[in-house]
């Protein structure tokens, strides 16, 4: 705020403050800037209010300020104020004055700055208009500018595509002109073959120049080409025109020339190659064959480097022949065959690697020639060395076993089939171009796989027929070196010396497994391998099916040896007592060796199980998973095996029964001999009657438990159960006969039921209920002995089936007749009287 004196502007608050004072004028330019209200009111009121500036003055001096630049007055001063100065406020009406004119000013200065914004604001939209037209017709320009750069690049377009086509033009005629020049050389070279047939003399220098050998080669064969080419269209156009015939001919002088300076040239470039190869100058062998492969694509620079490979060079072929089989006339071993093969086979394979090296470097197109080299190896190096190797044997005469039989050309094959198939993966490796290794490995076998399996099961019959034969002799050395011991006891040890050997069994097994094992070496398909190996497993089956019925039949023949001679010494009632002492001696060695044929035949059988055991072992561990694959073959190969150890069964089963009636001829033997008629009849002599059992019994059940322990150890499961069940019956059934040839009294039938239950507790350990029961029987109807006459009606009322056998036992009792037992029984028991 200002005021204007003598054209001078000063601050208008320096002039007193009375009521003529000149008007304060407020200026636009106090309100620019940082503006404080607190700072305007203070200017307003300075000249008016002295006292105001003594305030700010004293605020300096350690009065509080406030925040807009006042002095915080103290509270006293006020008081003191009103105390000094009356009117309480004077300066008010020059306040009143002073406010009001600012507020005026205020208001004009307001309208003033609104009068401003309307005329800025129509100058901004003048502005504004003149400005968008502006761009408006900037924008036209820009939209032209465009359409002229549019019409620019079309032309600029259309100007290169016409550069193109007359480039393309140009390169076109050029290419022409070329073809036509190239085409007026080669006419005046093919005149020049034309000449003359044979005459190579009057040629180009091009032709004869060493220099230019690969210019010529190419231009030789273009000539040959075209000139075989025009002869095979004339040849299929029936012309009678004379020029074309003349032609014709002339072409054909010409393609005679050339095949002739052809292969001039080829065998030239061939004979440098050599040279070159000799000196391993690689850049020069490279040159030739790079120029070779322009004469039916350089298969005679190929083959003719693969066929120089000292390699394959006779006296090579020949050591390895010697390397393999080793001295002439010996017999092969494929241990060392295998060794031989390998070391053969790893020297071709570092062989062919180094000269991959040499034909990559050479050749330009490399894998053809190692598809060639790879294949000279298989065809030719390979084959004569399995010629000498595998002789195949005939199966009508067969070599024998000390030749190595039939088995070792097998062995041999299969040496030589799986070193030659990691050859040929070698051979892969290194590098064969698109040679077919596999197939061409398989076919140098495929001449002794197609009758193979006939081999495998013509190989098996013979290792086991010489097995057999090894054994006879075995047994017939045996049975010599242990001299005549008597006609029983011989023929027992020399059945012991044939009995079946687990480890015969494991043999067949183990020759088995080998067959199997070449069986899918040769064969890939599942359905071939699952033949193959069916047919080598019923070889098996038939070797084991054989071998141990003949086993178990010469166990058997013993048991019936030991029979007839127990029946050759059966007398007769009216002997002398020197005959008698003989035959009871000739009994007990028939006895013997009944016994020790029972030891054998239950070993046999035990043996027997073992081997059916190990087969089927073998059949579920390797060969049923080869037989799934096809339908049915595993079923089929179960009914066989099933079949085959038929034979075998039966005679298990005969056998079972001789030894039933060898023990049971045993037991009566023991019983008739040793059963006293007063074991069961003692007599009334006032002596305690003897309640241990009969010596006859004792010496029956330490018989049995003797001759029956190798049966508990021999037999299993329900064989086990059936035999030791029959013979529990047997065993009561024949003592049942035998009691029925004595009389009883009560002491007698004391001692009788003694001797039941020493029989029961034996036969308990047979696990055999029926056979227990019946015992059990004997024990209650032995109580018909021990009675009295009148108690024999009440005895059998709980058991009634068992009456049939009583009354038999009843009629065994000493007093049968005295007490006229038969009628009361048959009053007590009509129905079976």
């Amino acid at each position: 705020m200002r005021e204007t004196r003598d054209g001078v502007r000063v601050d208008m608050f320096s002039s007193s403050a009375s009521a003529d004072s000149d008007l304060l004028v407020l200026d636009i330019d106090d309100f620019k800037g940082e503006f404080s209200f607190d700072g305007l009111f203070g200017n307003l009121v300075n000249e008016i209010l002295p006292s105001y500036q003594e305030e700010e003055s004293d605020a300096a001096e350690g009065h509080d300020a406030l925040p807009n630049g006042n002095l915080r007055t103290p509270p006293d001063a006020g008081k003191s104020a009103q105390g000094m100065s009356s009117p309480l406020f004077p300066e008010v009406d020059d306040l009143l004055s002073l406010f009001k004119n600012s507020c005026k000013q205020l208001v004009d200065l307001r309208k003033q700055i609104d009068g401003k914004l309307n005329n800025l604001k129509k100058e901004v939209a003048v502005q504004d208009t003149t400005h968008r037209k502006t761009l408006s017709e900037l924008e036209k320009g820009v939209d032209g500018l465009f359409d002229s750069f549019a019409r620019l690049d079309l032309r600029i377009s259309s100007v290169g595509q016409t550069a193109a086509k007359i480039g393309d033009h140009l390169q076109s005629a050029d290419a022409q002109r070329e073809v036509a020049s190239q085409t007026i050389e080669l006419i005046k070279y093919l005149m020049e073959f034309n000449s003359s047939p044979g005459d190579l003399m009057e040629l180009s220098p091009l032709f004869s120049d060493d220099s230019r050998v690969a210019e010529a080669a190419s231009i030789a064969q273009k000539l040959r080409s075209f000139a075989e080419d025009d002869i095979g269209r004339q040849s299929m156009t029936i012309s009678s025109a004379v020029g074309n015939a003349t032609a014709s001919r002339g072409l054909e002088v010409a393609v005679a020339n050339l095949q002739e300076y052809c292969n001039e040239l080829e065998n030239r470039l061939l004979a440098r190659f050599d040279a070159a190869s000799q000196k391993r100058e690689l850049s020069t062998m490279r040159e030739c064959a790079k120029i070779l492969s322009q004469f039916n694509r350089g298969t005679s620079a190929m083959q003719h480097y693969v066929g120089l490979c000292p390699m394959f060079d006779v006296e090579v072929m020949n050591a390895d022949a010697e390397l393999v089989l080793g001295d002439q006339g010996a017999q092969p071993s494929p241990s060392n065959v295998a060794r031989g093969l390998s070391s053969i086979f790893k020297e071709i394979t570092e062989t062919v690697r180094k000269e991959a090296a040499t034909i990559a470097a050479v050749f330009p197109s490399p894998n053809d020639v190692m598809s060639i080299l790879v294949q000279r190896v298989l065809e030719d190096r390979v084959p004569k060395l399995l010629e000498k190797l595998l002789l195949k044997p005939s199966l009508v005469s067969a070599p024998p076993m000390e030749e190595g039989g039939l088995i070792l050309y097998l062995r041999l094959l299969a040496v030589a089939y799986e070193k030659t198939q990691e050859l040929a993966r070698d051979l892969r490796g290194v590098g064969c171009g698109d040679l077919d290794v596999e197939g061409l490995t398989e076919s140098l076998f495929l001449p002794h796989k197609d009758i193979y399996i006939e081999y495998e099961q013509a190989s098996l019959r013979q290792l086991y027929k010489a097995k057999m034969e090894e054994l006879r002799t075995e047994g017939q050395q045996s049975s010599e070196s242990s001299g005549t011991i008597g006609r029983s006891k011989g023929a027992s040890m020399a059945s012991s010396h044939q009995q079946i050997s687990v480890t015969v069994v494991t043999e067949f097994v183990r020759w088995n497994e080998e067959a199997v094992s070449r069986c899918t070496l040769f064969s890939s398909q599942p359905a071939a391998v699952a033949a193959n190996v069916r047919a080598v497993f019923t070889c098996l089956l038939d070797q084991v099916s054989i071998y141990i019925t003949e086993g178990l039949e010469r166990a058997r023949d013993s048991l019936t040896e030991a029979a007839s001679l127990r029946e050759r010494f059966v007398l007769g009632t009216s002997v002398s007592r020197r005959v008698a002492a003989a035959a009871a001696s000739a009994a007990e060695a028939a006895a013997a060796a009944g016994e020790s044929s029972f030891r054998s035949f239950m070993v046999a059988v035990q043996r027997c199980g073992s081997s059916v055991a190990i087969v089927q072992q073998y059949f579920a561990n390797s060969i049923s998973r080869l037989l799934l694959p096809v339908d049915g073959a595993h079923a089929a190969s179960c009914e066989e095996m099933a079949t085959a150890m038929s034979s075998a069964e039966g005679a298990a089963y005969k056998g079972l029964q001789q030894c039933i009636e060898t023990v049971m001829a045993e037991v009566e033997r023991i019983l008739s001999t040793e059963q006293k008629a007063t074991d069961y009849r003692s007599p009334d002599d006032g002596i305690a009657p003897d309640h241990r059992p009969t010596q006859a019994c004792s010496k029956v059940v330490a018989y049995l438990s003797r001759v029956l322990e190798s049966a508990f150890t021999a037999l299993e499961g329900l064989n086990k159960q059936a035999f030791l069940a029959e013979l529990g019956n047997r065993l009561h059934k024949g003592l049942l006969n035998h009691w029925q040839k004595f009389t009883f009294n009560a002491s007698g039938g004391l001692r009788l039921k003694r001797d039941i239950t020493e029989y029961g507790e034996f036969v308990r350990s047979f696990n055999a209920p029926s056979v227990d029961e019946k015992f059990e029987q004997l024990g209650i109807m032995a109580n018909v002995f021990i009675v009295a006459p009148e108690s024999l009606s009440t005895l059998f009322e709980g058991t009634p089936s068992i009456r049939k056998d009583a009354q038999r036992f009843i009629q065994l009792r000493e007093d049968y007749k005295s007490a006229k037992l038969a009628a009361r029984l048959s009053s007590l028991w009509p129905s079976s009287s």
